[in-house]
């Protein structure tokens, strides 16, 4: 417990301890005091047998409690004192939902180790970037869904990332139904900044809502939208099971670039291709760049004075070396 009162103490005025100088001075004085006494004769108090040696190999003691006075008074003049470090982050954040494709093509191992990992993984990444935004995360495929509310908890968002798994919805690819999600989890919100981040690696061939009409419905409620088509050229080994097990196939990469630039287009976001997991991360840092929150961080020292102790020492050591001196140690003329 004392440990750790004194733990990452630090000295507000550490100059004081120069005055340290005093106690070789003081115990210099005292050694020539004592040597000049040696040959003077003193009168034995009524003490019993034995008592008058105890008072003699102690006679200093008065004097090192004299010296831990000084010292502690000393420390204490040089303000011991824990420091703390405060910060606070304050701005106007963003509020964006991240709308990732789970279809059963995400499984292709064109990017590392697949295409939703990689998703996954530079998704993560991005939240813990947008200190002050509220993050969603919706996943669609064949249908779609709200897999994380918008929310400023870091934690839980990175949590309903890594649980994002091929094969939670029905497999298909409906974009207009992963953006139209999308949008409805934004509608309601007051925040000036709205935006949404659609990753897909197909084209759109289901769900209820119309790509076309989500994005009209984004431009009503004035939300950008960044899409990223995701996956090679030509063909990609795709994994697939069959009565046999799971082999891989070459499967063909089909994206609906012109739809994607489109809603991008309108909406005033961008449309970016990603072919590989170096240019997929330098899309959600491009994207990091270009939406800024307006963040700022407030540095606040605060200092808590360790002084106490030391003054309580240096007392209750004068109080015990007054007391000795004028009882145990008391000298009769």
């Amino acid at each position: 417990m004392l440990f750790n009162y004194f733990k990452n103490i630090s000295f507000g005025q550490p100059w004081f301890f120069a005055l340290l100088i005093v106690v070789p001075v003081l115990i210099y004085w005292y050694i020539n005091k004592s040597n000049g006494q040696q040959g003077s004769v003193t009168v034995s108090d009524a003490s019993a047998p034995g008592l008058s040696s105890w008072k003699s190999s102690l006679r200093h003691f008065p004097f090192i409690l004299r010296l831990l006075v000084v010292i502690f008074i000393i420390a204490a003049l040089a303000r011991p004192q824990t420091v703390y470090e405060e910060q606070n982050v304050e701005g106007e954040g963003v509020d964006i939902v991240l709308c990732i494709d789970v279809s059963g093509s995400m499984t292709a191992q064109d990017l590392t180790p697949n295409r939703l990992e990689a998703a996954k993984a530079v998704a993560i990444d991005f939240v813990n970037r947008r200190l002050t935004d509220r993050i969603g995360i919706v996943i669609f495929s064949g249908e779609s869904f709200t897999q994380c509310p918008i929310t400023t908890d870091h934690r839980v968002l990175i949590s309903a990332i890594e649980n994002i798994r091929n094969g939670l919805l029905e497999d298909g690819t409906a974009i207009g139904s992963g953006l139209g999600t999308g949008v409805d989890r934004l509608r309601s919100s007051k925040t000036k900044s709205k935006m949404v981040i659609l990753l897909t690696d197909g084209e759109n061939n289901g769900g209820l809502i119309d790509p076309q009409t989500a994005k009209e419905i984004a431009k009503a409620f004035n939300i950008k939208v960044y899409t990223i088509g995701v996956g090679t050229d030509g063909y990609a080994p795709t994994p697939v099971n069959t009565p046999m097990g799971v082999v891989m196939q070459q499967g063909k990469v089909s994206i609906d670039e012109r739809l994607l630039k489109e809603i991008a287009d309108e909406t005033g976001g961008k449309y970016f291709r990603a072919k590989d997991n170096e240019g997929l991360a330098g899309i959600y840092s491009e994207i990091d760049q270009l939406e800024k929150s307006k963040v700022e961080i407030t540095n606040r020292t605060r200092h808590a004075e360790k002084f106490f102790p030391f003054v309580m020492a240096a007392l209750a050591l004068l109080f015990a070396e007054i007391i000795l001196r004028f009882t145990v140690f008391r000298k009769f003329p």
